[in-house]
């Protein structure tokens, strides 16, 4: 990997990563048609650099984090289902890693969704909560295990579970970017703990790419999310889910076309 494709790479997950697009499945695209997909640097960068990403989070609602115990006791049951079956499905997890279909078809069937949810939660609004239980935290993070699946979106997982929960839009998107903290950072410890070898035996400066890629990914989510907010509540995921219905179609269209996607 190239420090021009870390970069490309890391500018992607700090602008998708909280956006109900797909993060990883976006980074499975870049990397499959830059011809890096299938390299075990690459596997490990694309979850390496979501800790960039999770630390805008604290520096964004820092006093959220300073906040008492309660708070996170909430994340921490909200982590466990998705904790656990990360652990058991790890293999099953990182072969999907490798199919630009099933992004292709997550995409997809994820972006109509996103069409109705507007209208589907619509009291949300006026008469929905901002406060999160523990109930609603375990019924959230138990959502977002779906999300392990490249295509689906975490951000979209935890948004949707939280509004079937009667959140509102806003309370339901931070308490997401909120649940990616824990999440995103036992993803980055155990897949750099899985590679130490690689990393150890490395030779072409792969932690300083790590580095660089994290840093990237920082500065582009701090941003990303401090629009994110304002443009949910006041438009709503129709966009998205536009968005993300063309970009399955033409992915579905180059693999039908024969176009080699799957492991350039």
């Amino acid at each position: 990997m190239t420090y021009l494709e870390a970069i490309i790479l890391a500018v992607i997950e700090g602008l998708t990563e909280f956006l109900p697009v797909s993060s990883t499945g976006h980074m499975i695209i870049a990397s499959t048609f830059m011809g890096i997909a299938n390299d075990e640097f690459t596997k490990l960068f694309t979850v390496a650099i979501q800790f960039g990403a999770i630390l805008s989070v604290v520096v964004l609602y820092f006093k959220k984090f300073l906040q008492g115990v309660s708070f996170y006791v909430k994340l921490g049951v909200a982590f466990i289902p998705t904790g656990i079956l990360g652990l058991l499905l790890k293999d099953t997890v990182d072969g999907l890693l490798e199919n630009v279909t099933v992004v292709a078809v997550s995409l997809l069937l994820g972006g109509i969704i996103l069409l109705f949810i507007d209208k589907w939660f619509a009291k949300n609004e006026t008469e929905g909560s901002d406060e999160v239980s523990l109930k609603t935290g375990l019924i959230i993070g138990t959502i977002q295990s779906i999300a392990m699946i490249p295509g689906v979106s975490r951000s979209a997982a935890t948004i949707v579970g939280g509004l079937t929960q009667k959140l509102t839009r806003k309370a339901a998107a931070e308490f997401s970017f909120f649940l990616a903290v824990p999440t995103m950072f036992a993803a980055t410890v155990k897949s750099m703990w899985d590679s130490k070898e690689l990393l150890m035996a490395s030779e072409n400066n792969m932690l300083l790419i790590l580095i660089t890629g994290n840093v990237v990914a920082f500065v582009v989510a701090y941003l990303a999310i401090k629009s994110f907010i304002g443009f949910l509540t006041k438009h709503g995921f129709k966009v998205f889910g536009y968005y993300r219905i063309v970009v399955g179609l033409v992915l579905l269209l180059l693999i039908l076309s024969g176009y080699q996607l799957e492991m350039i």
